[in-house]
Formats: structure tokens, C-alpha cells, sequence
């Protein structure tokens, strides 16, 4: 298994794009536009990142400013984290989270932050209950948890 930063695989853009677009729903164009931003832009924020073996898209995620909720003041987001069904429970998820941590630190941002419905999943990796927080067009709240790499 390779982690593979997409900004330095752009060969691999719209593949992603398509990918993360069939899991999360999400358009392709959107994915698409903030995995080429990512390279050209030279700026920390958006990432993204695939878990790959030879030319199979084992997991992903990415980083954005904010995750569609209403605290703007917690950015960056680790967002669209996903490992497809046959490769769950093996590690892949963690093993990009940390891996995501350090890419973030070794780019100037020690601290992460991340949205979701998980109650206990994060914590085994590090992260941290910070609070609850209201998606943008929810009702009920969902929960924010951080990460900080000193």
C-alpha cells in the first residue's frame, strides 16, 4: 500500500475526482477543481490524498477550509475520509490519518480539525472530542473533534 499525495500525482486527478464523487455524492467537477487547486496553488490548504495499492483506490480523504458546518473559527478540516468495505478493518484509515497529521505538520498546520457522526472511531487515532457543531442545512448537531501535533 502506497499513501499518495495528490499533488504530486496529478496524473491521478481525475480518477480521484470520480472516486470521491461516487462515494460521497459530492459533483466530480467540485472534487476535481479542489485536487488541481491543490497542486497549483502551493498552499497547505486543500489537500488531498488516496491509499492506493499498485492502480487500486484502496481509501482517501482530503483537507479544506471548512466542512460545510457552521464554525468557521475550526479550519482546517480533514474531510471525505473513506476506505471502501473490502479493505476496512486493516488499518488504512489510521494509517492515513496519521499520515495526513504529519503532511499537515511538516506544511506549517500542527492542528486539524474534523466533522462527523463517529462517536468513538477518531479517538483510537489520536483526535479528540472537542464539540458539537451544526452542519450547514442540518438540525441535529454533529460532532467536532481535533488533532494537534506538537
Amino acid at each position: 500500500m502506497k499513501f499518495v499525495k495528490l499533488r504530486e500525482h496529478q496524473e491521478l486527478a481525475g480518477k480521484a475526482a470520480w472516486w470521491f464523487h461516487e462515494k460521497w455524492g459530492i459533483p466530480q467537477e467540485e472534487y476535481a477543481k479542489s485536487i488541481w487547486e491543490c497542486a497549483e496553488r502551493k498552499k497547505p490548504v486543500p489537500q488531498w490524498y488516496l491509499m492506493m495499492e499498485e492502480e487500486q483506490i484502496l481509501g482517501g480523504l482530503g483537507v479544506i477550509e471548512n466542512d460545510f458546518h457552521n464554525r468557521k473559527d475550526l479550519t482546517p478540516n480533514v474531510c471525505a475520509v473513506y476506505v471502501e468495505k473490502e479493505y476496512r478493518c486493516r488499518g488504512i484509515a489510521g494509517r492515513m490519518l496519521q499520515s495526513v497529521c504529519e503532511d499537515m505538520k511538516e506544511q506549517g498546520i500542527p492542528t486539524l480539525y474534523l466533522l462527523t457522526d463517529h462517536t468513538s472511531f477518531y479517538e483510537r487515532y489520536g483526535w479528540e472530542f472537542l464539540c458539537m457543531v451544526r452542519g450547514d442545512g442540518e438540525t441535529s448537531l454533529s460532532r467536532m473533534y481535533v488533532r494537534r501535533q506538537n
